[in-house]
């Protein structure tokens, strides 16, 4: 077990977030939102993305290499901002270390549960996490009774990261890829991808106004901020240039720079390769 060795000034040690590659920054801009204050470090492990086609074991040994990396860096919570990962590894990761950790899942799970009035959910992500059933298992976890509706959607990850995500084309995908969860007569659905709220938009207007979209980073970021209230963990100082944000990843930094403006609406100054 590895626990924090000192208890000194704890409340103002950053947070880690931890993604396979890119999406895990939707849930940093609602954290940078939400809790202005805090010092975020994440690691996008992008050399050996996607998580989705790895076996559980390879899964569960990548995310605890990238969990002993951030503990490295005094983090105050860990938060598994990758669908896969948080589907397979968090029951490993809360053994192995004395600190919150959370993943995306069960937040986008209890919000869907408190929004939907029909009991009709629906879910969409990538292959992975459908097959997976991680979000289908947390729903029935919650409310036994839940309807859960479940598709794949796999091009619009791709659509995200090349910034196609509001055109005639992205609009053409989502509806010929929502049309069967139109027939479900779903109230609520859950973007069950870190990508997916890049396409809120497309995804909306296909669906139709009167389902309830539910971000799962939004949700993640709230149940952040609820935890470290609970344990008297808020950063109180301000933020500045001195202990601003840190991005790591495992290959392509400069890809990564690039895309990464379109998930945060802003430039990152400085993004380092380091080797797990």
């Amino acid at each position: 077990m590895i626990e924090l060795s000192s208890k000194y000034d704890e409340a103002s040690r950053p947070i880690g977030v931890f993604d396979s590659g890119v999406g895990g920054l939707t849930v940093v801009k609602e954290l940078n939102r939400l809790l202005p204050n805090e010092k975020i470090i994440y690691f996008g492990d992008t050399g050996r993305v996607p998580y989705g086609n790895k076996s559980k074991e390879t899964i569960v040994h990548y995310s605890l290499q990238v969990a002993y990396f951030l503990m490295k860096k005094k983090i105050k919570m860990l938060v598994v901002a990758c669908n896969t990962a948080s589907s397979v590894s968090l029951p490993t990761l809360k053994r192995h270390f004395h600190i919150p950790i959370i993943g995306v899942i069960e937040p986008g799970a209890r919000s869907a549960i408190e929004t939907t009035q029909k009991n009709k959910i629906g879910v969409i992500g990538t292959l992975g996490t459908v097959r997976s059933n991680a979000y289908k298992k947390a729903l029935k976890k919650i409310k036994s009774s839940v309807n859960v509706f479940q598709d794949p959607c796999p091009l619009f990850v791709h659509l995200a990261e090349d910034g196609w995500n509001r055109n005639k084309i992205a609009q053409m995908v989502a509806d010929e890829y929502l049309k069967p969860l139109k027939t479900k007569n779903i109230d609520t659905l859950i973007l069950g991808c870190t990508h997916y709220p890049l396409l809120k938009d497309v995804i909306q207007s296909s669906v139709g106004k009167s389902v309830q979209l539910i971000d799962s980073g939004k949700e993640t970021a709230k149940e952040v901020k609820r935890i470290l209230e609970k344990k008297h963990l808020l950063n109180k100082h301000k933020m500045t240039e001195k202990n601003h944000s840190v991005f790591y990843v495992s290959d392509f930094p400069h890809k990564f720079k690039e895309v990464s403006q379109r998930f945060l609406s802003k430039e990152l100054k400085h993004v380092h390769k380091v080797i797990l």
